[in-house]
């Protein structure tokens, strides 16, 4: 589970590509404050997937800064993919990392194989509440990310806790810029000229990144895929992971037939 020097810093990056599994990689690109470990072990350790997971620069084991705009980090993430020497590669990218997703898309295309965009939109507002908080009261601004992650229901308690402590952990800083580049990101119109495969999971409970976001990707994006899963919130990975380590299977095994 290497550090590595890249163009945009040092990255950390767990890597979960098999040497005897000859797919492209996929790389996996986490939200807002959070790190690899937000993708769960159905998917990172998928042999379909071959996965390399990214913690953002200034997010989990990565060190220095977090950037402050989304072009910034899909940068880092390019700079990551040249690191590694891979020429191409499918992006798999959750909320923030799915706007990296499509701003590599369309920034790099000849570097990006498809993408896999699950709980994110083509803009990504942000409550001005929540920008708020993030500069004037962390621990209410906590509150709302996690509403906005899980809803009200106590159904995810516990899962709820595991994602208030990671949010805890994240410096204030690069928590505040995450959201301030989600709420400048607004690629409507531009997310056609997307001409990769896509495939588009959202889930029909998310109070973050309602499923009309996704429905309208679908919409805008030519031959894409669309997978609702059934109860999930924003955090659906963690809250529904074999659903959507089985949508991704299904769709990335179409793309290597």
């Amino acid at each position: 589970m290497p550090l590595i020097d890249t163009a945009a810093g040092p990255i950390w990056y767990a890597d979960h590509r098999d040497p005897v599994v000859h797919l492209p990689a996929t790389l996996l690109v986490h939200g807002a404050g959070g790190s690899h470990l937000d993708w769960p072990a159905e998917l990172r350790r998928m042999p379909e997937v071959n996965a390399v997971a990214a913690d953002l620069p200034g997010h989990g084991r990565s060190p220095g800064s977090g950037r402050t705009n989304i072009s910034a980090y899909a940068a880092a993430m390019l700079a990551l993919l040249d690191a590694l020497k891979l020429r191409q590669a499918f992006i798999a990218g959750h909320s923030m990392g799915g706007a990296i997703a499509q701003q590599m898309a369309l920034d790099y295309p000849d570097r990006v194989a498809g993408v896999i965009l699950i709980g994110t939109g083509a803009k990504l507002g942000v409550s001005p509440e929540l920008l708020d908080a993030l500069r004037t009261d962390r621990p209410r601004a906590v509150d709302i990310i996690l509403r906005g992650y899980w809803g009200e229901s106590a159904e995810y308690d516990q899962l709820r806790r595991l994602s208030r402590s990671r949010l805890l952990e994240c410096d204030p800083e690069t928590l505040y810029g995450d959201f301030a580049a989600c709420n400048a990101f607004d690629i409507r119109a531009r997310v056609s000229l997307i001409r990769q495969s896509a495939l588009i999971i959202g889930g029909d409970q998310d109070p973050m990144t309602p499923l009309k976001y996704s429905q309208y990707l679908h919409e805008q994006i030519a031959g894409s895929e669309l997978v609702v899963i059934a109860g999930g919130a924003h955090m659906l990975l963690l809250q529904q992971p074999q659903a959507v380590a089985d949508a991704v299977r299904a769709w990335l095994s179409a793309q290597h037939a």
